[in-house]
């Protein structure tokens, strides 16, 4: 509630960056901690998830005294930047309106078919998401690499991925488009799992497939941090715009659900079936952002004529994104 609508898509991405950034220091936590087995009588992998999980629960709880969801609630600014803050959203969206909850709020987000877009979007990109996160250290030791090696060698693609999903962000805020780079983006995914289903041995040729996981890693997260801001920045109305998110969020986290399935230890090293999903998933994923690049653009064109003709209102209540004057980022 603190950004205009120009301004979410790069926080977002940062936001997810951190996911990327969090494997990359996962890797080497877990290389560490790993050889904590026997202390208290647990073994390694139970630490990583003890000292991970309560660092998390401390910033949690650490979140609710500095965090504020509203700048008229923040007591670190002062009235003047409160009401410049307050002025500069109004002026660009409805994120200062006072907007009260209403179930008729919440069925316009479910009877909107970009919402559902939206969560489709994000679904054909959850399950390579979460299946190259939960699964990297097995993909790598499956090439022939210790447990401890493979934990130490998901540094580097998470490290990649990063680097590429903070380029990604800054370059499509610049140039104001999400369609083309999320597609850009995907198809470098789709190379990566190519590699690693092509590569008929990857014990005798590991570095084919460990390069493959670079273009999947650093394809995957921008694609996925881009994905995450259409509803952000496209969604008028609070409520419809909470209820859209969360609707993509949990349409998004289904293929999770399946992916946890496809990768069995009796598959490597080369993950035929998981990697065959996870690459179908990605060809969706095009196929999904095309759709709503071309039904955003459409929409748009459309609303541009009815204005040229005179045919919207200038002024009146406004009517969130089905209003006339609304204009979708592409």
């Amino acid at each position: 509630m603190w950004y205009k609508r120009s301004e979410r898509q790069y926080r977002i991405a940062l936001f997810f960056s951190a996911a990327s950034l969090a494997g990359a220091f996962g890797g080497i936590l877990a290389y560490g901690i790993g050889f904590m087995r026997g202390v208290g009588g647990y073994e390694g992998w139970r630490w990583i998830f003890i000292i991970e999980g309560l660092l998390t629960c401390v910033l949690a709880a650490a979140g609710w005294w500095y965090i504020a969801d509203w700048p008229s609630k923040a007591n670190f600014i002062n009235d003047d930047e409160r009401a410049f803050l307050n002025a500069r959203l109004k002026a660009d969206s409805d994120a200062t309106a006072h907007e009260g909850f209403t179930w008729a709020n919440v069925l316009q987000a479910v009877k909107d078919p970009k919402v559902w877009l939206y969560g489709a979007c994000f679904h054909t990109l959850s399950l390579p998401l979460y299946t190259l996160s939960l699964f990297l250290p097995s993909i790598i030791k499956a090439l022939g690499y210790t447990a401890a090696h493979a934990q130490l060698l998901t540094i580097p693609p998470y490290a990649f991925a990063t680097i590429l999903t903070v380029v990604y962000a800054v370059v499509s805020e610049r140039y104001a488009r999400r369609g083309p780079f999320i597609i850009a983006s995907t198809l470098t995914a789709i190379i990566g799992y190519c590699m690693l289903l092509g590569n008929t041995d990857p014990l005798k040729r590991p570095g084919v497939s460990y390069a493959g996981i670079f273009f999947a890693a650093g394809g995957i997260y921008p694609s996925v941090a881009l994905g995450l801001s259409w509803p952000a920045i496209n969604v008028s109305g609070q409520t419809k715009r909470a209820t859209a998110n969360a609707m993509q969020i949990t349409i998004g986290n289904l293929g999770a659900v399946i992916g946890t399935q496809l990768y069995r230890a009796n598959d490597g090293p080369r993950y035929i079936v998981g990697h065959s999903v996870a690459l179908a998933y990605l060809i969706g994923n095009i196929a999904v952002v095309s759709t709503i690049w071309f039904v955003l653009q459409r929409e748009n064109s459309k609303r541009d004529r009815e204005e040229r003709e005179g045919k919207v209102q200038t002024e009146g209540e406004w009517l969130g994104d089905e209003d006339s004057r609304w204009r979708f980022r592409l």
